[in-house]
């Protein structure tokens, strides 16, 4: 296992350009979380732009939060250069399965796609391995009976590295599965977390290469500072919180990253 504290090393080391076709509602946010962590971001979803962009990346992250025909097809066209270049390739596929748009959109570019990373919560996670899960909106209301089998079950089955998020986090290749047990209550209050994290994921795994690891590093590092947003008792809400975390994540400290990672 590579130390946390060498991995964030590297992301801020080399800064890898992440260019993101996300959703509207969380863009903001995860262009400035990609820069706390080290990264530079940049958000461009035109047909036209995707291709030459993607590169100059070090890593691609389609987000399907606010998906409509138009960014689809621009993320086809992203991913598919992107495996020609091999820049790996992020697939956060939001609220999936609770319409059959999402669910086909997700099939769609994991079949036409070579994805290196499915990151999403419990219940997107559960669906897309088809071991049931609920999804309202783009909210995990249940998942998989057991997350370990699901994470497994589906990076065995589509040959990438799948991570589940939620109150405890797996990470799985399918055939070594990381349990990471840091973050904090307050993450489920503001909206956009996970996408964030998607999008970190992306800057660890530019830097790093494409692991278990890198994965595990990625959410590792907003939640380690999720939990030292919240230490010294000044966060009373989201809107304190918010802030709070992206301070955490730009001041996050290698030694205190291996200190305080709860990892099995």
């Amino acid at each position: 296992m590579i130390p946390l504290s060498e991995m964030m090393s590297k992301v801020r080391g080399k800064c890898p350009l992440v260019h993101f076709i996300t959703n509207y509602v969380t863009v903001n946010d995860c262009a400035n979380m990609c820069i706390c962590c080290g990264g530079s971001p940049v958000m461009t979803d035109a047909a036209k732009d995707v291709e030459p962009m993607v590169g100059l990346a070090s890593a691609l992250v389609l987000n399907i939060g606010t998906l409509n025909d138009r960014t689809i097809e621009s993320m086809l066209i992203a991913g598919k250069e992107a495996n020609r270049r091999n820049v790996p390739v992020i697939l956060d596929p939001v609220g999936v399965g609770a319409t059959p748009y999402r669910t086909e959109t997700a099939e769609r570019i994991l079949k036409e796609v070579k994805v290196s990373v499915i990151k999403g919560n419990h219940g997107e996670i559960s669906v897309l391995a088809g071991l049931g899960g609920e999804v309202r909106g783009v909210d995990s209301v249940s998942g998989a009976e057991d997350i370990a089998i699901a994470v497994k079950s589906l990076a065995q089955r589509t040959g990438t590295i799948v991570a589940a998020t939620g109150p405890v986090d797996y990470v799985s290749d399918g055939k070594t599965t990381i349990i990471l047990k840091n973050g904090s209550e307050f993450m489920a209050t503001v909206s956009g977390t996970g996408c964030m994290v998607s999008g970190v994921v992306g800057a660890y795994v530019g830097a790093n290469g494409v692991s278990v690891d890198s994965v595990a590093a990625g959410i590792s590092a907003v939640n380690i500072a999720s939990e030292i947003a919240v230490s010294d008792g000044k966060v009373f809400g989201p809107g304190s919180f918010r802030t709070k975390l992206f301070d955490a994540v730009y001041n996050l400290k290698g030694e205190d990253a291996d200190r305080l990672l709860r990892r099995e």
